[in-house]
C-alpha cells in the first residue's frame, strides 16, 4: 500500500493507517532532526512532535503522494524553531550515547584499553562529522544512518539527486582531508 493510500485512509478515520505511516517515516524524520540539531534528546523530541503534528495537520496535505516530503518539512520547521530559541545549550551529538559518554567521563575500565584506538577514531569521526557545514552533515547522516536513497534524499531536502550526489561527494572529501590531517 502506498503512502498516498494510507493518507486517504487516515483522512477517512482509520488511525491504524497513520500508525503505518509513522512506522515507515519515523526513522527518516528522526535522522533528519539529528542531522539538523545535533542533540540526540532534542532530536528525538522534535521528531516525535513532527509525527504528532503530521497527524493533526494531515487534512492540510494537498498532495497525498508527497506525504514524506511534507512530513520532513514539518520536522525541519520544528528544528529551525528549536535552533532559533535563545536559551539553548547544545550538546554535540557525538558526546551522547554509549561508549562516547563513558569516554567523556574518563572512567573506562582497563580491559577496554585494546579498543581505545578504535574508540578514539570513532570519536574523532563523530567530531569531524559534527563540524561539517550543515548541508554536508545533513546529507551524510541521513544517507549513512538511515540508508536513505538519493531519490528519497532529494525529496526530503528539496534538492535534485545530482545535488545530493555532489554534497555526499564533497562531504566525504572534507572528512577524508580532516581525518588525514589528524593522523599527521
Amino acid at each position: 500500500m502506498t503512502d498516498a493510500e494510507l493518507v486517504r485512509q487516515t483522512l477517512a478515520g482509520h488511525r491504524e493507517s497513520y500508525a503505518e505511516l509513522v512506522r515507515r517515516w519515523a526513522g527518516r524524520v528522526t535522522a533528519l532532526c539529528h542531522a539538523k540539531v545535533g542533540c540526540a534528546a532534542a532530536a528525538d523530541d522534535l521528531a516525535q512532535d513532527a509525527l504528532l503534528r503530521g497527524y493533526q495537520m494531515i487534512s492540510s496535505l494537498n498532495n497525498p503522494e508527497k506525504f514524506g516530503a511534507w512530513l520532513c518539512c514539518i520536522a525541519l520547521h520544528g528544528c529551525l524553531n528549536w535552533l532559533k530559541a535563545k536559551e539553548r545549550s547544545l550538546v554535540p551529538f557525538s558526546a551522547l550515547g554509549g561508549e562516547g559518554a563513558e569516554h567523556l567521563m574518563g572512567s573506562r575500565p582497563e580491559h577496554e584499553a585494546d579498543s581505545s584506538a578504535k574508540e578514539e577514531d570513532l570519536k574523532k569521526l563523530r567530531q569531524e562529522v559534527a563540524a561539517l557545514p550543515e548541508d554536508y552533515r545533513q546529507v551524510l547522516q541521513l544517507y549513512y544512518h538511515q540508508d536513505v536513497t538519493y531519490r528519497d534524499l532529494s525529496e526530503i531536502l528539496g534538492v535534485s539527486p545530482a545535488t545530493v550526489n555532489a554534497r555526499l561527494t564533497k562531504a566525504r572529501v572534507l572528512l577524508r582531508e580532516r581525518l588525514n590531517q589528524c593522523r599527521r
